[in-house]
């Protein structure tokens, strides 16, 4: 997508801002010999940023105010390596809150809901995000965070709790709860809000079906603000974002350039606006594209495609590149199967195999049956064989945050 003519002035600020705060990447532009971007082919000169950057800048390098105007720090949510350490100032939070109230504006959230809110509080970026956002809005907040679901359920009967905002995986849990239960008639919830990991179709739909609401992907990440950057609207056809904070490229992840408008690749991102720790062209490694043309509900924001997966998410099995996704899309073919599936990767008697696990949907499938028919798919489809194994429902760990679908025993 072309850069307007108002976002290169905003570029152009960023790039002096940089460069004045002496932080990592005003060096970094120093470096470069630049001192301004005045067109498409000069910004397209500005090099890219990445995590490990925003890592070798621990804990303060990225910072590019006094430090008296930083009013907050929030980290990555990454658990190995150095932590990625990101500082906001007033405005900063407060425009995270006005692109979050948007978010749920465009969900047809109002101030008359009553929002619970189960991701997870502190350094993480999820929880506050999603609370910022429902004060803006003037909405009830219910601060629930991660975890004790007899808890949640409760306060969702007790509080008429009219929206969810949860990770795919903890939404999934509940609704399994709920059903386990039996109190489907005492919960009051119409729509989800959910993000922070990547969902296939045959998730949400199970979602959607046993909780009986809306559901809305939200987009964002720690490093350019959190949650809130960019949401599904009611017609389910990409996720708008706020293109006055925020200027996305796609690119090819291979060799680095822009490919065009409704070609896949991968999200870059410049923050147009942001004070403490401006970023310019941050890799983000999500793997999407630009959606080209109008929105069918009217919004004018432009819109990215839900997230397919993370160009470092890639597993060479056999010396076949693929996608968690890809076999996900298999298994959505089969209606006997549900959502919830592992994949474990292992490297035995010197050549890779991948074992697929997936739940079946109930007790009548001929699980080993389906367990070739799968494997036969895969091999059609991608070009090996893994091993299958069916089991039942609930048999799989099912995970208050992220579920971890991929675990490669390679590296162990």
């Amino acid at each position: 997508m072309q850069i307007s003519k108002e976002q290169l002035e905003l570029v152009n600020n960023q790039v002096k801002r940089l460069i004045q705060s002496d932080n990592f990447y005003g060096k970094r532009l120093e470096e470069a010999g630049i001192s301004q971007v005045t067109s498409q082919e000069e910004f397209l000169k500005l090099p890219f940023s990445q995590k490990q950057d925003l890592r070798d800048a621990y804990p303060l390098g990225l910072m590019a105010v006094p430090e008296e105007e930083v009013v907050r720090i929030h980290s990555s949510s990454g658990t190995t390596g150095t932590p990625v350490i990101i500082p906001y100032t007033a405005k900063d939070v407060d425009d995270w809150g006005e692109m979050f109230k948007r978010c749920y504006e465009t969900a047809g959230i109002t101030n008359k809901d009553r929002v619970q809110i189960t991701p997870g509080y502190g350094l993480w970026t999820a929880g506050i995000g999603f609370q910022n956002g429902v004060e803006k809005l003037g909405a009830m907040a219910i601060p629930m965070g991660p975890g004790n679901t007899k808890k949640q359920l409760q306060f969702m009967e007790d509080m008429k709790s009219t929206v969810i905002c949860a990770t795919s995986s903890y939404a999934l849990l509940l609704a399994e709860e709920i059903a386990k239960e039996g109190i489907q008639d005492k919960i009051h919830l119409k729509k989800g809000v959910i993000g922070s990991e990547r969902w296939g179709e045959k998730m949400r739909n199970r979602i959607k079906g046993e909780l009986g609401i809306e559901i809305y992907d939200i987009y964002g990440l720690t490093e350019i603000y959190g949650p809130g950057i960019g949401i599904s609207c009611k017609y389910e056809c990409g996720m708008h974002y706020w293109d006055d904070y925020l200027y996305l490229e796609i690119i090819n992840p291979e060799t680095g350039e822009n490919v065009p408008d409704g070609e896949w690749g991968e999200i870059v991102i410049t923050t147009l606006v942001k004070e403490g720790a401006p970023l310019i062209r941050f890799r983000t490694h999500d793997i999407s594209r630009i959606i080209p043309g109008e929105c069918a509900c009217g919004c004018k924001y432009p819109r990215i495609d839900t997230v397919m997966g993370r160009s470092d998410d890639m597993m060479k099995i056999k010396g076949v590149n693929v996608f968690p996704k890809q076999i996900e899309e298999i298994l959505g073919t089969f209606e006997d199967l549900s959502s919830e599936y592992q994949i474990r990767i292992s490297h035995l008697d010197g050549r890779d195999t991948m074992r697929i696990y997936v739940e079946a949907t109930t007790g009548h499938v001929d699980f080993a049956d389906m367990a070739t028919k799968v494997s036969q798919a895969v091999k059609a489809k991608i070009g090996f064989t893994p091993i299958v194994k069916v089991v039942e429902l609930g048999v799989l760990p099912r995970s208050e945050k992220k579920s971890k679908r991929v675990i490669d025993e390679r590296f162990q």
